[in-house]
């Protein structure tokens, strides 16, 4: 994603009331302890590089992640704009245990299709351009669930589909208009601060749908004084919104120190917790020298109980509401964990003390000085 500064609203972080039911994981992976807050710790970390050919040849841009409990397979998806390769998934197996991160092995890679079948075009190419940003299984039917962010300057609006394990189409999802994305100036989604986290609830009867950063109404994005508000929407089965809320950003908690000096903070990715909470990943960018950023990334728990369905509030910059709770669970700079520019999250298999592992991949924007890195997390003794 493109990092850009700008000036926001106050909006502080809020403590969690609700406690979760042991360290959160995927529905009936194993049992739980009882009222204890999510907590988790490092596992373990490793890199992917691209190779000059086979699988790994356009290997990166990871923005999406999701798990087959059933078989253990592991969906990859690259945000890449059909620029480098149409755009695609890769499925994967990832050594995960008790004694760390081991081996991200790429098995397969699966163009998206159109509804017509074919390949998605790149930017000059005709027709709509994806921006893929985020990945679930549905628990229910088995489809893919992935999102674009669109793109401006193009005229293409953000989007969530079903797709096949074989990359085929299956149907759209439909959004809430005012979370489409504008040509020019005027209200809705800002440009590249779109869609970036799906989540299914644990019974699987509604996606969870999360923006970036603020909608044009609702403010400015995050400075180093002040935070603002992303709008994170429930939707059922056929896309009816069940309630739409505002999850407060941090401000920018670094400043920039070269290039341009651009720094920004919004929400990657979203998990569902077995609390019927969700994980947050908050990812920020500090441009330290020309187009090259270092990363804090912050994961939250926050809960929806108590806080106001704004979907039908038009501007959340006059309007009285009560934002998403939340509750900082790791701050991976302070607890001295190599990080990048973290885009995805999927609950990993249970450890045989039936805690949670939780794996993290890194969008390496296909930039020399950045990589594929993964992160494995596992619930705390």
């Amino acid at each position: 994603m493109t990092r850009r500064t700008a000036p926001v609203l106050q909006a502080a972080a809020l403590a969690l009331a609700a406690a979760l039911a042991g360290c959160a994981g995927p529905r009936g992976a194993g049992p739980q302890q009882a009222a204890q807050p999510l907590c988790l710790q490092h596992l373990g970390g490793t890199t992917l590089a691209r190779e000059p050919q086979g699988m790994l040849q356009h290997f990166g841009g990871i923005s999406g992640l999701d798990r087959d409990a059933a078989t253990g397979t592991w969906y990859l998806l690259s945000d890449d704009r059909s620029a480098r390769a149409p755009a695609r998934f890769y499925t994967a197996a990832i050594d995960i245990d008790a004694s760390g991160l081991h081996a991200v092995r790429v098995t397969g890679v699966v163009p998206l299709r159109q509804a017509d079948g074919s390949v998605y075009p790149g930017a000059g190419q005709g027709g709509e351009v994806p921006d893929p940003e985020a990945l679930r299984i549905d628990p229910r039917t088995g489809d893919l669930v992935w999102a674009s962010e669109g793109d401006g300057r193009l005229g293409h609006g953000p989007f969530v589909r079903r797709a096949a394990r074989d990359g085929r189409f299956v149907a759209e999802v439909p959004l809430p208009q005012n979370l489409r994305l504008h040509k020019g100036a005027g209200p809705g989604a800002r440009d590249n601060l779109t869609i970036e986290g799906l989540a299914f609830a644990p019974d699987a009867a509604s996606l969870w749908v999360s923006m970036e950063g603020p909608l044009v109404e609702d403010g400015p994005m995050p400075t180093l004084q002040q935070g603002g508000f992303a709008r994170f929407t429930r939707l059922d089965r056929e896309g009816r919104v069940l309630g739409q809320y505002a999850y407060p950003l941090d401000p920018i908690p670094l400043p920039p120190g070269g290039g341009r000096q651009r720094a920004d903070n919004g929400v990657s990715d979203i998990l569902a917790t077995e609390a019927g909470t969700l994980l947050v990943v908050e990812r920020s960018g500090r441009e330290v020298d020309e187009g090259v950023f270092q990363f804090a990334v912050r994961l939250y728990e926050a809960s929806v109980a108590d806080a106001t369905d704004v979907s039908g509030t038009a501007s959340l910059q006059a309007a009285t509401f009560k934002p998403l709770r939340k509750r900082l669970v790791l701050d991976l700079a302070k607890a001295g964990i190599e990080t990048d520019n973290i885009e995805a999250m999927a609950w990993g298999p249970r450890l045989p003390d039936g805690r949670a592992t939780l794996l993290l991949a890194a969008d390496d924007n296909f930039h020399p000085r950045q990589a594929n890195r993964f992160i494995a997390l596992q619930g705390c003794k």
